[in-house]
């Protein structure tokens, strides 16, 4: 189902049910954004370290590295592609696709990439899931070609996360399974699984690695510490998710 670049359906075309609605009247919080260039994977080291914290309009801290400190870029879709999403090239385009598990998924995601100017679609898969698809673009021609060997996925030398990937990486694969979250991996994509894993120990975020037989492939991040982190990462919960699905913030 095609999606204008402003993420809202054409004509009488509406994205799936929530339950409930979330209320649009609900302001949301104030962020303070410092705009940045990004490259689809360049050396910006992964910010491991000590926050270095500025303060939004209601007074709360922004962690570096955080979703809030920084404008949306195209590069940011790396954190769908550390998942389950997939990349295919058409000529000189390129397409991100993932199939999500939730209707909240399919908006928050749609309202992602329509912050990053990238129209979107969705379909029911006909097993109670949503295939979300961006249009092909020339713009996402680079993180094709940094992301892909073939046909096979893997990350490209220098990969790392940050709030904003780790964001689109949670709307489309993250779960609460409490007393952690779980960050779904491709099942097909053993090559990205040991390096998307150093990755999120960089940030803080070390993780166990689960096996298709307990439950994954993904890893499991779990500790107060660590999930205090993922939530000054990630930033506030989007109205349109459910709160036990996001991490919150102490």
């Amino acid at each position: 189902m095609p999606l204008n670049g402003l993420g809202e359906p054409p004509g009488d075309q509406i994205l799936p049910a929530l339950f409930p609605v979330p209320d649009p009247a609900t302001p949301a919080p104030a962020r303070r954004r410092v705009p940045r260039p990004e490259a689809a994977d360049g050396p910006e080291p992964p910010g491991s370290g000590p926050a270095r914290p500025g303060t939004a309009e209601d007074g709360r801290q922004l962690v570096f590295f955080g979703a809030e400190t920084a404008e949306p870029v195209l590069a940011d879709l790396a954190g769908l592609l550390a998942g389950p999403a997939e990349v295919v090239r058409m000529g000189g385009t390129a397409r991100i696709s993932v199939v999500v598990d939730a209707a909240w998924r399919v908006h928050v995601l749609v309202a992602e990439l329509a912050q990053r100017g990238i129209a979107a679609s969705w379909e029911p898969t006909g097993d109670d899931r949503h295939a979300v698809r961006t249009s092909y673009a020339r713009t996402l021609k680079p993180l094709a070609a940094a992301w892909l060997r073939g046909t096979t996925k893997r990350p490209p030398a220098g990969f790392h996360l940050n709030g904003r990937r780790l964001r689109l990486w949670l709307a489309a694969a993250g779960v609460a399974e409490p007393p952690g979250f779980l960050f779904r991996l491709g099942p097909a994509d053993q090559e990205c699984w040991e390096p998307v894993g150093a990755a999120l120990a960089a940030v803080g975020l070390g993780g166990d690695l689960l096996d298709p037989t307990a439950g994954g492939p993904a890893y499991l991040v779990t500790g107060r510490r660590r999930l205090r982190r993922l939530a000054e990462l990630v930033g506030d919960r989007p109205p349109a998710v459910p709160p036990p699905a996001w991490p919150e913030r102490p």
